[in-house]
């Protein structure tokens, strides 16, 4: 099974993105994931879903949770250590679908 850090490397690029916005149905903003160290892996993971799926639905959780590889096993046994993995667990279990919208990095 790869690691996380081998799926990494079959993410597109994120280097364009500043940060990827994420929002409910009804348009607000729940989370940002920004192109920082500690983030960019997430980042590059979720546009990656955004880009397969269209939004971060069931489908796309759980592919996230695959991708997410050794992370998610210390994700479930950790509450709250992995935000990103935390949302993507409860969307496998009922939470509603999020946008991903990615903002450009200023030129």
């Amino acid at each position: 099974m790869p690691s996380f850090a081998d799926n990494l490397k079959t993410f597109a690029p994120i280097t364009a993105i500043d940060r990827l916005e994420l929002r409910d149905a009804a348009g607000e903003l729940v989370a940002t994931i920004e192109n920082r160290p500690g983030q960019q892996g997430s980042l590059a993971l979720y546009n990656h879903l955004r880009e397969r799926f269209g939004r971060i639905d069931q489908a796309a959780a759980h592919e996230g949770l695959a991708l997410y590889a050794e992370h998610t096993p210390d994700a479930r046994a950790n509450p709250c250590r992995h935000p990103n993995i935390d949302r993507l667990l409860a969307i496998v279990q009922g939470a509603a679908p999020l946008e991903a919208t990615p903002v450009p990095r200023a030129s």
